[in-house]
């Protein structure tokens, strides 16, 4: 494994060979002591990006030019599990997996999508950014990952229909709605009596259209970038899971930074997070009434009759032994009692 200063070097010696995505970074006189190189699955207009650039541009004044980060954004690198090999191997430094995508490695991670478990944000980062979070952390310290404090934000996933709304879980029976590939979500869909199919999501829209399936679920921004709203009538709000985003490090590369650099590298990647949580409320408020605009008819759900569901069909008690007594009981100091 070459450490930083000498792939700081190498980079430096090569440095017509790259072509990052780096508009706006500070420029210094002298090469960067420590050049980290960040990857992501999202656009450069998504709220993720943007104020990921403004931690970069923020570290590099702050350590006065010894620290760089080059944002590959958009898959550049990689799908998600290319770039989750990365990021452990040392081939990339950063990333910002969501907690389902780091789950394949680290299962315990999972736990922040257990369905219906989150009524609102208030218990999502009582739990995250407290005695919940701190356990998924150090379950990812065990396998080489830094997790850095505070959590990014990928919203409540809500459910649309191209036929009758969602309001409590009796209409959930024989729906055939796409889930993603994740055990959780079928195993939550399954409980609640419907017919679960797993996508990928570049198959979505074609799925709903020719009518393979008549339901899916996801955050509402993807539901607008992917014109979703065309091949859908109603959008429920049923916030049945809620994902975010892990920003996480190489911990060879980060046990290497001097203390000094790690603060400042923490408090910019931790701040810019807080911000990026409260862009994503925002958008998520714009985000709906565009697609009301556009057709898309919403409704309430009630949360009561789907956990009691979910009780029932033994659900939530499966999924406690899976997680453990442990992270489970941290879950239920946030949310109350599930199982």
């Amino acid at each position: 494994m070459i450490d930083l200063r000498k792939r700081a070097t190498l980079r430096t010696l090569a440095v017509a060979s790259a072509a990052p995505l780096t508009a706006g970074f500070p420029r210094f006189a002298h090469a960067a002591e420590f050049s980290m190189k960040y990857g992501h699955n999202l656009p450069v207009t998504h709220p993720l990006h943007i104020r990921a650039q403004e931690a970069a541009d923020r570290i590099a004044k702050e350590s006065n030019g010894r620290v760089e980060i080059k944002i590959f954004p958009n898959n550049q690198l990689g799908g998600d599990t290319d770039m989750l090999a990365q990021v452990r191997s040392g081939g990339i430094d950063l990333f910002t997996p969501s907690a389902l995508v780091v789950a394949t490695l680290v299962p315990v991670a999972a736990i922040n999508a257990v369905g219906f478990a989150f009524a609102n944000y208030d218990q999502v980062w009582k739990a995250m950014d407290g005695g919940l979070g701190a356990h998924v952390r150090a379950a990812l310290a065990k396998v080489r990952l830094h997790a850095f404090e505070k959590m990014w934000d990928n919203g409540f996933r809500q459910t649309t229909t191209s036929n009758k709304p969602i309001e409590t879980a009796k209409d959930m029976d024989g729906l055939k709605i796409r889930v993603p590939v994740s055990p959780l979500s079928i195993a939550m869909f399954k409980g609640l009596g419907a017919a679960p199919t797993s996508l990928q999501f570049s198959e979505v829209y074609t799925a709903l259209q020719t009518k393979v399936v008549d339901a899916q679920e996801n955050p509402l921004p993807i539901i607008q970038v992917a014109k979703l709203f065309e091949v859908q009538k109603n959008c429920s709000l049923s916030n049945h899971i809620w994902d975010g985003f892990w920003f996480i490090a190489n911990g060879r590369m980060w046990e290497g930074l001097p203390a000094d650099l790690k603060t400042v590298v923490s408090t910019a990647i931790n701040d810019a997070g807080m911000k990026q949580r409260e862009d994503i409320k925002k958008l998520n408020e714009t985000v709906q009434a565009d697609l009301q605009a556009k057709g898309l008819q919403f409704n309430k759900t009630n949360p009561d009759t789907f956990r009691a569901k979910l009780r029932e069909a033994g659900f939530y008690a499966e999924w406690k032994g899976r997680f453990g007594d442990e992270a489970w009981g941290l879950l239920e100091q946030s949310v109350g009692k599930l199982a």
